[in-house]
């Protein structure tokens, strides 16, 4: 019984974020060479976070060349957007380059952000989720949901359905 009550919970997170909630704080590492701060938006610019479980598999593919070739329309507002995982840093610049990426992927292979977003699964790979961030630093919005094939057009939409500032 007690074997079967922790394999139970081994996957559970505490609690999932969700919108109204303070994001939690990141500084990572990602594929342009820069490191962002959560911390350096607050009060600023909304943030966008697309968690994805790994470079170079096809769903994560699709997801992040949707983001290059339609960022435009991400870029229509006042924010920041990012693709995050668990991968090496180097795996996300050669992913990056792979996808032609025009946005940065951040890399958390300490997996410590991925378990304060609660997206880290099976302690290996993060789970794909889309995270909204006002200026203020709360979570607008948890996609759950994400199709990657139509993950900048959601965005996008999402949004502007949230009331992010147009540029």
């Amino acid at each position: 019984m007690i074997c079967l009550l922790g394999l139970a919970t081994l996957g559970a997170n505490a609690a999932e974020l969700e919108a109204g909630d303070r994001a939690p704080d990141f500084t990572l590492q990602a594929s342009d060479g820069k490191t962002y701060s959560l911390a350096d938006f607050k009060g600023k610019q909304a943030v966008v976070v697309a968690w994805f479980p790994r470079a170079f598999t096809s769903g994560c593919t699709v997801e992040c060349k949707s983001l290059a070739e339609n960022g435009d329309l991400i870029r229509q507002y006042d924010v920041s957007y990012f693709m995050a995982s668990v991968d090496p840093l180097e795996k996300n610049i050669e992913f990056a380059k792979a996808t032609e990426a025009d946005f940065p992927l951040l890399s958390d292979p300490t997996k410590e952000v991925a378990k304060a977003y609660g997206v880290l699964q099976m302690g290996s790979f993060a789970k794909r989720e889309t995270f909204y961030i006002g200026v203020d630093g709360t979570i607008l919005k948890v996609d759950r949901e994400v199709r990657p094939d139509t993950s900048a057009q959601d965005m996008a939409s999402t949004l502007g359905v949230l009331g992010v500032a147009r540029r």
